[in-house]
């Protein structure tokens, strides 16, 4: 009983912090439509606000990997909600923009620190067969609180400071967490320092070797120092090159910037205004977190190494097509960027054109239409939206395809605030839509992504990492790849337009197949398969050269 007990708590603590991670990457594409409002924020601030969760998570990066290894996984957890809790009071009681970005800050260094001390926890608590279906539980919480967060944005759009409310409902799932944690014992690495009815065995978490393995590898953390994730003892720059390939090829794949243009593919095909906008981001993450449950359940079955390499040959196939289909059907990019500070005028929209407009830092897909004016304060929507998409990305890590929750949110805004135009296209206007079956195309390629990478590179980048390094240097090890997972998800987003310039849009999606194709032999070489194995065994295999 006391087993089952201890399994039933891993796992809601993995759905928890994924759970909380995704909601506040996705609430502010929600919230900050009401901030720049009530604290007349011009598209610089916006940036910045949102932006300010990123800087809070690479800071976690490089600073949390020393507490979650010299102060344990459980510790770190513990710590990382109640500096979530603080977080989550300093935005929900803000007075002024300044307290916003610190409040922002807060919660991303929480919950970059929970990411991390999250996936190492469990797949130290729990047994070899287990292990891929817990951790991955963590993604899938992910993609419930993204689609949770769009359910409290659209509920909360009409409601005076609304954003208030957003912010604070964190605080729920972070006390249950908190709860759950404290009744877990302390990491199976610390075996040594278990209570009396651990030793005899009450909570055999794992079998009698995976145990073996644990009580001698507290005597190994002294041994390890950062440095030595470069050198060649134990074969530890193996290990470290694989984890680094895994995180940048997760986002060299195109992953931060796929999803950006979904709306507009759901206008190509069809659908229009809040029909694009509910499908957009509420379909396309539901099949987000379907495919996130197939990958759990696999995991353990088909093992890391074949979904890694299914998922990056679907996902290489998928934006090829779309590369390939836009040579024929382009889909324009604009950028551009203006503020309005002025209350009156927040809220203006273009009549033409379906989606803000955006900053050069931000990537937003509209219709190529002639004549189309440059919007206002939508336009900083856009860079919220963008800069959004970067931190969803980042972790995933995930896309919030907050494009279309920007609509949404435009779209309720309207029996607010009453001066929405309509965001509508016709699309007998629109010369693109004459290529009706590459715009279907397109679609499904984009589904077929989506659901490749929640299958391969979503979860099974997060595992094998908290697997394939020694528990003494686990800690510093993860979060040294994380802050890489976040410093390129950043580049290439930030970098997205520049390239579409120089070489085109079609030629980027061939160039990301081609990484896909890169990957795959990647994987094929050089990761091994973990599945069934314990920590123990998977060291070993790594050590031999």
């Amino acid at each position: 009983g006391r087993a089952l007990l201890v399994l039933l708590l891993s796992a809601t603590v993995s759905l928890l912090g994924g759970l909380i991670f995704g909601y506040e990457l996705g609430i502010i594409s929600g919230a900050v439509l009401q901030l720049q409002t009530d604290f007349h924020l011009s598209c610089f601030k916006q940036e910045v606000l949102v932006s300010a969760i990123l800087i809070g998570a690479l800071l976690a990066s490089l600073a949390g990997g020393i507490l979650i290894d010299r102060h344990g996984r459980r510790r770190a957890i513990l710590v990382s909600n109640l500096v979530l809790l603080v977080g989550s009071l300093i935005l929900t009681l803000a007075r002024s923009f300044i307290v916003l970005v610190i409040g922002r800050m807060t919660v991303g260094f929480a919950i970059s620190v929970s990411s991390m001390a999250c996936c190492i926890y469990v797949s130290e608590m729990v047994a070899a067969h287990q292990r891929g279906l817990l951790v991955s539980l963590y993604e899938a919480g992910i993609t419930v609180g993204i689609l949770l967060s769009y359910a409290l944005n659209y509920i909360f759009a009409d409601v005076d400071e609304g954003w208030r409310y957003m912010f604070g409902l964190a605080i729920a799932p972070t006390i249950m967490q908190f709860l759950s944690i404290l009744f877990l014992p302390v990491n199976p690495v610390k075996l040594s320092l278990w209570d009396s009815d651990c030793q005899k065995g009450l909570i055999p978490l794992q079998d009698t070797d995976d145990r073996a393995a644990a009580k001698r590898e507290p005597y190994q953390e002294e041994h390890y120092s950062f440095l030595d994730l470069f050198r060649t003892r134990d074969n530890m720059r193996r290990r470290t090159l694989v984890g680094l390939r895994l995180v940048l090829f997760q986002q060299f794949t195109g992953q931060p910037n796929v999803l950006g243009y979904a709306s507009t593919v759901f206008h190509s095909v069809g659908f229009q205004s809040k029909s694009s906008a509910i499908l957009a981001s509420v379909g396309l993450g539901a099949i987000k977190v379907v495919a996130t449950l197939v990958a759990m359940a696999l995991a353990d079955k088909a093992g890391r190494r074949v979904l890694l390499m299914a998922g990056c040959v679907v996902m290489a196939i998928s934006v090829t097509t779309i590369g390939l289909s836009s040579c024929m059907a382009p889909l324009a990019m604009a950028r551009d960027c203006k503020a309005a500070t002025d209350p009156n005028t927040s809220h203006s929209l273009t009549q033409h054109s379906p989606t803000p407009v955006l900053p050069q830092s931000a990537l937003s897909p509209i219709p190529p239409l002639s004549g189309a004016g440059k919007s206002q304060a939508s336009s900083g929507f856009a860079a919220t939206r963008d800069l959004t998409k970067v931190s969803a990305g980042t972790r995933s890590k995930e896309v919030v395809p907050s494009s279309s929750l920007t609509q949404k949110r435009d779209l309720v805004g309207q029996s607010k605030k009453g001066t929405l135009e309509s965001t509508g296209l016709p699309l007998d206007a629109a010369p693109w839509t004459q290529h009706m079956v590459l715009n279907w195309i397109t679609l499904l390629s984009m589904m077929a992504f989506v659901s490749a990478f929640s299958i391969g590179f979503g979860p099974m980048t997060w595992l094998v990492l908290s697997e394939i390094y020694p528990a003494g240097i686990r800690g510093r090890a993860f979060a040294f790849c994380n802050s890489f997972n976040w410093a390129a998800n950043l580049l290439i987003s930030l970098s997205f337009l520049d390239l579409i310039d120089a070489i085109g849009f079609s030629w980027m999606f061939l160039l990301y197949g081609l990484m896909g194709v890169m990957a795959v032999i990647f994987i094929y070489l050089f990761v091994p398969e973990t599945k069934g194995q314990s920590l123990e065994e998977i060291d070993q295999q790594f050590s031999r050269k």
